[in-house]
């Protein structure tokens, strides 16, 4: 036994709230030889890199009735979703022939999240997490049929595009968060969470495969207006998912402590401890650089593949089908270990993609390259997420869960402005070839930190029993940790 705890008395980090650092246990530890030590983690290492995938486990998250609920819905929903994307930027195009404006229409969708997603973060530890996503379902649902109310009357303008996509933008900053944070509420078991993730983006992806396609076809046969109409009416099915729900209320942060000292508490938090950091910025920076490609499909459909909205669908669709495979890869696993060498490998393979990508100037050859920016994308963003509700504590998960959809959704919209402006000066292919290599190089920065950062979250998969303890009773790593003995 370990006497009820890992950390001896006095040596956890204080204040902060961040997971606890591991330090030299003066008296209680015993300093482990270097050699020995290598030796451990090199073990260690091999165990994390062989985990297997099992394709029995692929959906074992929707034995739980809540989580079954919100799949089927928000699946259904999801489909609606990727059709109005594909038919926003696709009206703007058509309208205008700017670049800039879908920078600027992919900017004005976005960029709320990545200014009111830390407050959004505080609301959603504050408050019951299930009624507010409600409640966030209800305002995107009364989005979308007021663009399908304007499409229909003929009087929808550029001006009114942006303006709701705004207001989206600003309904997503608080939703996203509250979906990522509930996820732990709609199952029973906690060790089921990664497999809720990975379904939850295998969900997102598959819909994303399916909405675009479909999307492409409609606008090609009877234009943009159905679209959003159907997407509109296809919030029904996750609502009604939503209210057929029994969740027991989530923990929650005390009102009575003032909204900015509950920023800042998330805040050092999160970016007090490494692995959450380097995880964040990882994140955003390829959001940034790689996720932005999306916004300029328009222009690689018409101009360099002479092609129109069927072929833009048909772009998004086959990057989804590759996201799918990736969160069906990460669904087949049964355990977080490993995933640090995931996100370390999965930027870069987005961008080689998004390099082939500004070269080839054929459908032929543009569609199989499309997967490998999916699959690079979602592992990378979906391992992300997985690592991160593994080691945060409930009662900041909405906050720690605001601070990656800021740096996931967040970045995009500046992204996608810097992406239409540049595409103005340089052309949409050089663009992609710039997003590639800035990928490249963020993987390569996070692979050379990933042995300090594997030393600092060792300690907490060991208290989640993700990690067994050494044989001997000792947990070694190397560096700065110590191992920690038994207490009688």
């Amino acid at each position: 036994m370990w006497g009820g705890r890992l950390w001896p008395p006095g040596k956890c980090s204080g204040g902060w709230g961040h997971p606890p650092h591991i330090r030299e246990a003066s008296g209680d530890g015993l300093r482990v030889p270097k050699g020995l030590a290598r030796h451990r983690q090199r073990g260690h290492d091999r165990a994390q890199s062989n985990t297997p995938v099992n394709p029995r486990l692929l959906f074992r998250s929707l034995r739980h009735r809540n989580f079954r609920l919100f799949f089927m819905g928000q699946g259904l929903s999801l489909i609606g979703t990727w059709m109005q994307m594909t038919a926003v930027a696709w009206l703007v195009w058509r309208l205008s022939h700017s670049a800039f404006l879908l920078g600027v229409t992919g900017f004005a969708a976005r960029i709320p999240t990545f200014v009111m997603a830390p407050f959004a973060g505080v609301l959603v530890d504050r408050v019951d997490r299930h009624r507010l996503i409600i409640l966030t379902q209800l305002l995107a649902m009364a989005q979308a049929l007021m663009l399908a109310g304007l499409m229909y009357s003929g009087t929808l303008a550029i001006w009114q595009i942006i303006a709701l996509s705004v207001l989206l933008g600003a309904v997503n900053s608080v939703d996203v968060p509250a979906r990522q944070s509930f996820l732990l509420q709609m199952i029973d078991r906690r060790e089921d969470l990664t497999n809720a993730i990975a379904l939850n983006s295998s969900m997102v992806n598959g819909a994303r495969l399916i909405g675009p396609a479909i999307a492409g076809l409609l606008i090609a046969s009877t234009g943009e207006a159905l679209c959003f109409l159907l997407n509109g009416l296809s919030y029904i099915a996750v609502l009604a998912g939503l209210l057929m729900m029994r969740v027991q209320p989530n923990p929650r942060v005390g009102r009575q402590t003032a909204v900015l000292e509950n920023l800042k508490e998330g805040f050092r938090y999160a970016f007090g401890f490494a692995p959450i950091r380097s995880l964040l910025l990882l994140l955003a920076l390829v959001s940034l650089a790689g996720a932005s490609y999306a916004q300029l499909l328009p222009i690689f459909a018409e101009q360099i593949l002479h092609g129109d909205a069927r072929t833009q669908g048909f772009l998004v669709s086959a990057a989804a089908a590759g996201a799918l495979a990736g969160a069906l890869y990460l669904a087949g696993r049964h355990s977080v270990r490993g995933l640090g060498r995931v996100i370390a490998w999965a930027p870069a393979v987005c961008g080689i993609g998004l390099i082939a990508l500004g070269l080839s100037k054929r459908l032929w050859l543009t569609l199989p390259i499309m997967p490998v920016i999916g699959i690079g994308l979602m592992v990378h963003t979906a391992s992300t997420n997985t690592i991160l509700q593994t080691i945060v504590d409930d009662d900041k998960r909405g906050r720690v869960m605001s601070f990656y959809s800021m740096a996931f959704m967040g970045m995009v919209p500046l992204g996608s402005l810097l992406a239409g402006v540049l595409a103005q000066f340089i052309g949409a292919p050089l663009m992609t070839i710039l997003g590639g290599a800035c990928c490249i190089a963020g993987s390569i920065g996070f692979a050379r930190q990933l042995p300090s950062l594997r030393t600092l979250l060792h300690p907490i998969y060991v208290r989640q029993g993700i990690v067994a303890n050494d044989d001997d009773g000792r947990l070694a790593e190397t560096g700065e940790i110590r191992v920690i003995e038994k207490t009688p």
